[in-house]
């Protein structure tokens, strides 16, 4: 069952729906690390934009399509969903314990 919307406009969501979502496609996702952390490894498919840059770039980001923040244990992509979702993107989502759980569920990191 999907996780439902919180206060803040956004979805927190596990690793095995991010799977399921990616499998279905169409899905921007986009990890607000550092440059630093983000060398360190990522999740296939993952964007990077880091937190701090997020209120420069969301004005070139499609506010329709469905989109999914990561960080490394879901602080700093809670903090970007709901700016993403106060800023008028309709369908944002949260990766509930981050990179960190996705690498806990044995699932692939790209260097």
């Amino acid at each position: 069952m999907p996780s439902a919307m919180n206060i803040n406009g956004f979805k927190n969501i596990t690793v095995a729906e991010l799977q399921a979502m990616m499998k279905q496609g169409g899905l921007r996702l986009v990890d607000v690390r550092t440059d630093a952390e983000v060398a360190r490894g990522k999740i296939p498919q993952g964007d990077s934009l880091p937190l701090h840059l997020l209120p420069l770039r969301l004005s070139g980001m499609d506010k329709s399509s469905t989109t999914v923040f990561y960080c490394q244990v879901g602080g700093r992509s809670a903090q970007a969903a709901a700016f993403a979702a106060a800023n008028g993107f309709t369908d944002v989502h949260n990766l509930q314990g981050g990179i960190t759980a996705w690498a806990q569920a044995g699932l692939p990191i790209e260097s």
